[in-house]
């Protein structure tokens, strides 16, 4: 399989599925504001959404979408417990991948466009904030967005919140958050998505 991503970015999170899981991935490096990849080709022919990540299977299919995608590498490995096996906690998990994909991802698109007016941004960090809170409130209980293993959920909530660095918001006002923010960053598979990035 072969992963398109950009440092940083949202695509991380099936990259440290991947990892996590021991799923082998070939990384294809993007220029998303050239939307060109690492050997010149253009990334509007292979994503005409242009943006990452994007996961290219054996035969050729192409799927996208971080909250999709790490649930699609964990069952890969079903062994590697990144998803539950049963139905409910399976159900479960999906509904954390989907606050991660709507109320936290999306929630910091206006953040990242240069011309949203301040008010908007504002906004939107007030909204992230009240976000924040419950995730705070969460992992006062445990270590873990979704209890105290790592999970899928964690492989996609750990690159979202951590743009938070990029946006002024300041994870010392969540405690629990910038705690669980380090644990994460420590975890040896993490740090080995986070070095093939460049990012260490």
């Amino acid at each position: 399989m072969k992963l398109y991503y950009s440092p940083g970015s949202c695509a991380m999170a099936p990259h440290i599925a991947a990892t996590e899981s021991g799923v082998k991935l070939d990384l294809v490096k993007v220029d998303l504001r050239a939307h060109k990849t690492e050997n010149g080709d253009d990334f509007y022919a292979i994503n005409p959404r242009g943006y990452v990540p994007l996961l290219e299977l054996d035969d050729g299919t192409r799927l996208t979408e971080a909250n999709v995608l790490v649930q699609y590498i964990a069952d890969e490995n079903p062994d590697g417990g990144l998803m539950p096996k049963d139905r409910l906690g399976r159900t479960k998990m999906q509904s954390a991948l989907a606050f991660v994909a709507t109320e936290l991802h999306k929630g910091f698109g206006p953040l990242w466009d240069p011309s949203a007016p301040a008010e908007t941004k504002a906004a939107a960090k007030t909204k992230l904030g009240k976000r924040f809170d419950e995730i705070n409130g969460t992992l006062a209980n445990q270590q873990y967005i979704a209890g105290n293993e790592f999970s899928a959920v964690d492989a996609y909530a750990f690159p979202v919140i951590n743009w938070a660095n990029f946006h002024q918001i300041d994870l010392k006002q969540w405690p629990n958050i910038a705690a669980y923010m380090q644990r994460v960053s420590a975890r040896p598979k993490v740090q080995e998505a986070l070095k093939a990035e460049g990012l260490m």
